[in-house]
């Protein structure tokens, strides 16, 4: 095995140059990383192959228990084999997951949501890792903990803590392997044939109706990215949706017609995610899922209420 390392930018006690190391190392190094995830249910197995093949960056994420999950993304095209043999492909998509997102956003973004604080080392995978905080500036989100690779900068592990710092859900490295020929998976995957881009604003217009209802509260930092009616697959529910992210952290919104008169609510917690379904005060169901602390979800679903006409936009 040949570790190859990014260039380091400061020393060890700079959060931003470490950081910056993280997203240089994702972006220049061939690797493999088997993660665990836990927090969710039973603890669930990955591998995150990435590496660069004639100026072209692969990277292939593949769920190794349960139903077959298989993701593949070369250089900003995203194939997704998620729920069924067929899969499909969009153009400026992101690969699934926090741990691949806090590798490639721009640290302004980051840096504008959450304060990078370096919080000592430790070991893990048998490395000596670098460990930086971010640290929300806002109640409605988690903190994050990074453990860096001291050697190459990679992100090994990530720890999500609740606003009591109690960790509440956890991807883990448990194998690393580091080398300066990509794996011969991305070889394969170079060549292997691939459902058709289609560009992301395609595949989630599905019905651009005007929207009859507005959510009156988000988070601050996060912006509506999707908006649209369907039909949910095993209900045939009609629903609006709504989802709405900050970069890191993405939050569904389901909104159909009440069945009810009178005000319910339901919180549901796997990990880090929250799943809030209620009628709230504008008799209006609505159901808010995302890795955000249940009072932000909450928030957020007694805020949806009816539009106006003339508020209605296409």
């Amino acid at each position: 095995m040949v570790v190859v390392a990014p260039a380091r930018a400061a020393t060890d006690a700079d959060p931003q140059a470490l950081l910056q190391n993280m997203q240089q190392a994702y972006q220049q190094l061939n690797f493999e990383l088997t993660l665990v995830d836990s927090g969710i249910g039973t603890p669930e197995p990955k591998r995150l192959t990435r590496g660069h093949l004639d100026g072209q960056a692969l990277t292939h994420l593949l769920h190794l228990n349960g139903r077959p999950r298989e993701f593949v993304q070369r250089d900003a095209e995203t194939s997704f084999f998620d729920f069924g043999p067929e899969g499909y492909t969009l153009r400026d998509s992101r690969l699934p997951g926090l741990f691949t997102r806090v590798q490639q956003l721009p640290l302004e973004q980051l840096l504008a949501q959450y304060e990078a604080v370096v919080s000592g080392r430790n070991r893990v995978l048998g490395r000596t890792a670098n460990l930086v905080r971010l640290l929300p500036k806002t109640d409605n989100c988690y903190g994050y903990v990074l453990w860096l690779d001291q050697q190459t900068g990679l992100l090994l592990r990530l720890d999500t803590l609740d606003e009591d710092a109690a960790l509440v859900a956890q991807s883990m490295g448990v194998a690393l392997v580091i080398d300066e020929a990509p794996a011969p998976l991305l070889k394969e995957l170079q060549r292997v044939k691939l459902p058709p881009p289609m560009p992301l604003a395609d595949a989630q217009s599905q019905q651009p109706v005007s929207s009859s209802w507005q959510a009156g509260w988000l988070p601050e930092g996060f912006q509506v990215r999707v908006q649209n009616r369907h039909r949910l697959p095993l209900t045939e529910q009609p629903v609006e949706y709504l989802m709405v992210s900050n970069g890191m952290v993405d939050i569904s919104v389901y909104v159909a017609e009440s069945q009810q008169n009178e005000p319910r609510q339901q919180l549901v917690r796997q990990g880090a995610t929250h799943l809030v379904s209620m009628v709230n005060p504008a008799r209006v169901e609505v159901t808010v899922v995302g890795d955000v602390p249940a009072d932000t979800a909450r928030r957020i679903a007694e805020s949806v209420a009816p539009q106006s006409p003339e508020e209605r936009t296409p």
